[in-house]
């Protein structure tokens, strides 16, 4: 299931975007998410071809890399192998700060309840996920004080205070 917050407001969305593995054919029609190397083999003809592309980057590999390609991408990808593996929300912090990238950028593989507040602050708003909406929601803003900046631009309680 695909989770999507949009204006502040989460919600179950159909996937406009097929996630192609390395070995399979690609679709003729509609979205795709390809791995950081089938991109550099195949992105620039799918992009050309005015189809909505996106990038599923590992653990192990470097936003940096799509720095050049991010104003065409929809969707970046992120992926947690492992729940305890939190490299991709540097990632997305990344993507959303020094990139500037206003896409998608979706939380895949071992995603968990307990991690959406921190996904959420991190940038993310798309979630594959197979818990429930109202539960993902919930946890999600469980809290309604932040005491630091991040990518998800909440004002630090001491800035809510001083107004």
């Amino acid at each position: 299931m695909l989770i999507r917050f949009e204006n502040n407001h989460f919600a179950v969305v159909d996937d406009a975007f097929a996630l192609v593995a390395d070995d399979e054919d690609i679709p003729a029609r509609g979205g795709v998410i390809l791995s950081l190397d089938r991109f550099e083999r195949d992105g620039e003809a799918l992009l050309a071809d005015g189809r909505s592309v996106g990038v599923r980057i590992g653990p192990a590999e470097s936003v940096e890399t799509l720095a050049y390609d991010l104003p065409r991408l929809d969707v970046v990808a992120l992926e947690f192998p492992k729940y305890r593996d939190g490299r991709a929300y540097s990632s997305a912090v990344l993507l959303r700060e020094r990139y500037g990238f206003a896409g998608e950028i979706r939380a895949i593989g071992d995603v968990l309840i307990d991690q959406s507040w921190n996904l959420l602050r991190c940038g993310f708003d798309g979630f594959e996920t197979e818990v429930g909406v109202n539960a993902w929601a919930s946890a999600a803003l469980r809290y309604r004080h932040v005491y630091q900046a991040s990518a998800d631009d909440r004002p630090p309680a001491f800035a809510e205070r001083a107004r």
